[in-house]
């Protein structure tokens, strides 16, 4: 966010931090930033040196590996979607594995193999099509209403062909009864030491604040406001940024869903930028959604700039009683504060944080986002790019 006049003369604390996200939820960079301090600088490249330097400290990659596996990643989505298309009934789902040059293809139909390499993809045969572990995925939702607080998430993972129930240890009993009940097979149960949580924070003083109170973190700037979690405010709550009237949610969703948008007022202008707590903000290009196992960032107010990979998609999570459904997992780290923060893969924005299972101090964090085209489309929002 910058605030209505962007001239470099008028850009201090509130519009240094804004243009973090979008529109200007975030902390800024410093709280004692002086109000002729220039505008944050854009980095309008493909790739932003900031991206490639948070993808080579958290997923310990080289220069070279960045640039290759991004490479890999911007070929994906066309691959899948194309192969998808082609394989109909026995496609069973796609994804990057770990230090692949190529997508992996899975198939029922071991006829289509050759397609499949044909197409420039991996081909792997396996038991279950994508719209058998779909239709088990949907026979849990049907009982989310019967998981205890004990069952923590449910999702389709496409990598071992099954449908996951993640619980807490001692609880997998518990897990197997709540899957047979719902009549779905393919199930297979993992234990997490920690229950998602929503990450909204009360913390006063902070840039978004909603309410005067809950502290959240923009998503991405569309035409009028910007979108948001859901569970950081409902309809009709009143947001504010470094001390001045910002918007009012407009619409919000939680449980079921988990996305809000915000129409701010005509002293905030919508910008195409992410943050990255570097001293630039990144370009929003478009949001093409990114192959399972492709890098994503993500940014908000708490943990800054992280990234990780895109574990798997349309995952219904249980937030102690309020279930979510069709969130995205990732293994960027987020943590309280960070809610509604945006989720990038490349140049492409992909969603909004919703919740955390471990936080930046866990050796294994986990972060849902709720996917930001189905933001968009439920609201008829244009997002704002570069």
């Amino acid at each position: 966010m910058s605030t209505s006049r962007l001239t470099r003369a008028s850009l201090g604390v509130a519009t240094l931090a804004a243009a973090a996200l979008g529109l200007g939820a975030l902390t800024a960079p410093t709280a004692t930033a002086a109000p002729d301090d220039p505008a944050p600088r854009i980095d309008r490249s493909a790739v932003s040196p900031g991206l490639v330097a948070a993808m080579k400290r958290d997923l310990g990659l080289d220069a070279g590996q960045v640039r290759a596996r991004l490479r890999t990643e911007a070929k994906a989505p066309a691959t899948a979607k194309r192969l998808q298309k082609k394989l109909g009934s026995s496609y069973a789902g796609s994804w990057i594995a770990d230090g692949a040059t190529k997508l992996t293809v899975a198939t029922t139909d071991r006829r289509e193999a050759a397609a499949i390499r044909k197409g420039g993809a991996r081909a792997v045969v396996v038991r279950h099509s994508e719209a058998d572990l779909t239709a088990d995925r949907e026979a849990l939702d049907s009982r989310a209403g019967k998981a205890s607080e004990a069952i923590h998430s449910w999702y389709v993972d496409v990598a071992t062909n099954s449908v996951v129930v993640t619980a807490a240890p001692g609880a997998q009993q518990q897990a197997r009864a709540f899957a047979e009940r719902s009549g779905a097979g393919s199930v297979r149960v993992e234990t997490s030491t920690e229950a998602p949580r929503t990450v909204a924070d009360i913390r006063g003083g902070d840039e978004y604040v909603i309410n005067g109170g809950t502290l959240c973190s923009v998503g991405f700037a569309v035409a009028g406001g910007f979108v948001t979690a859901g569970h950081c405010g409902g309809v009709g709550a009143q947001t504010s940024g470094f001390g001045q009237a910002q918007g009012v949610f407009e619409g919000s969703s939680f449980p079921d869903n988990d996305y809000a948008f915000v129409r701010t007022n005509g002293n905030w202008v919508s910008q195409p930028w992410v943050y990255n707590y570097d001293g630039a903000a990144v370009l929003v290009f478009g949001s093409q959604d990114a192959a399972v196992g492709s890098s994503v960032c993500r940014s908000g107010r708490t943990s800054q700039w992280t990234c990780g990979t895109l574990q798997g998609r349309n995952e219904t999570v249980n937030y102690g009683g309020d279930t979510v459904y069709g969130l995205s997992r990732m293994s960027a780290c987020a943590n309280p504060g960070d809610s509604g923060g945006s989720v990038i893969s490349g140049n492409q924005a992909q969603g909004v944080t919703s919740g955390i299972a471990g936080g930046c101090g866990s050796s294994n964090p986990q972060t849902w986002f709720q996917p930001v085209n189905e933001i968009l489309d439920a609201y008829g929002l244009s997002l704002t790019t570069g």
